[in-house]
């Protein structure tokens, strides 16, 4: 059976933090499905097509990675796709906590949902994409945080 994982967020902007978790899911997954969600709580800061743009040409010599957006739950997306695995970085104790509820109500809501954590490689942990934004806001260079140019 096909091993299909998605990894959602809001991805605003895509960071080397996200490559490398992608890139590591692909030694445990057959395909990941990154998943460009919306968030209710959240004012993008980043339109969502050129970020979409950014991550397929990041993974464009990676056919075992797709980039979708959606507006629904993530339970119900991995079901609508076959995932079967829900993927999340963790760069510390205060992300385990928001998302370890995260995964107690995906795996209420779709019973064949396993998040999978991974733990961010150290020299990535700082990355934040909300202080990669506020860097970007005030006119200095991400190039170094992203896996892109914008």
């Amino acid at each position: 059976m096909k091993k299909v994982a998605i990894f959602p967020g809001s991805f605003d902007p895509f960071t080397k933090g996200h490559e490398d978790v992608v890139l590591r899911s692909l030694h445990l997954f057959d395909e990941v499905i990154i998943g460009i969600g919306h968030n209710s709580q959240k004012k993008r800061y980043f339109d969502v097509d050129l970020m979409m743009e950014k991550i397929n040409e990041a993974f464009k010599n990676e056919s075992r990675v797709s980039v979708i957006v959606y507006d629904e739950l993530t339970a119900k997306l991995a079901s609508k796709y076959k995932a079967n695995f829900m993927v999340r970085g963790l760069r510390n104790t205060t992300d385990f906590e928001y998302e370890n509820s995260i995964a107690q109500i995906n795996k209420y809501l779709n019973t064949e949902l396993e998040t999978v954590f991974l733990i961010t490689s150290p020299q990535l942990a700082p990355i934040s994409s909300s202080i990669i934004r506020e860097v970007h806001k005030y006119g200095g260079d991400v190039t170094p945080f992203l896996p892109y140019e914008l």
